[in-house]
């Protein structure tokens, strides 16, 4: 895995296990939840909750980039499925985020990010807000050269 949080989630010394599940699947055209790359995915986590002891209840979203889009539409179409979903640097339809105004959001995205706007993570949490019982964040400074 060359990026995303793979890289970050592995052995780094003494570990021999982590008290958690992780799936990464890839897509190789986009993330939209009615899509084959997202039914693949939905599929494979269905397999691992069926094959492992999974805690329904505790199932976190998150992507990066375009798996950042895949999170905000995976959340609308699946409301009820996440614990809470961290869109990193993604966008959505501000216009249906109010199916997510009850799942607890935690967003990054850098304001000077320069593949994906940060106004499109911030239009997602404004679409949301109503009624929203955690506040998401948007909008992580730059701290780059």
């Amino acid at each position: 895995m060359q990026q995303g949080l793979g890289s970050a989630i592995k052995f780094k010394g003494k570990e021999k296990n982590f008290p958690f599940i992780v799936i990464f699947p890839q897509a190789a055209k986009g993330w939209k939840a009615d899509g084959a790359d997202a039914k693949r995915a939905l599929a494979i986590l269905d397999e691992t909750q069926k094959t492992y002891k999974v805690d329904a209840q505790r199932i976190y979203l998150t992507g990066l980039s375009m798996g950042g889009y895949g999170t905000w539409s995976l959340a609308e179409a699946l409301p009820d499925r996440w614990a809470a979903i961290v869109p990193v640097c993604g966008g959505g339809n501000p216009m249906t985020a109010s199916k997510i105004k009850d799942i607890p959001c935690w967003c990054f995205h850098g304001d000077k990010d320069g593949a994906v706007k940060v106004e499109l993570s911030r239009a997602m949490g404004e679409g949301a807000a109503g009624g929203r019982r955690h506040a998401p964040l948007f909008g992580v400074p730059f701290r780059g050269p």
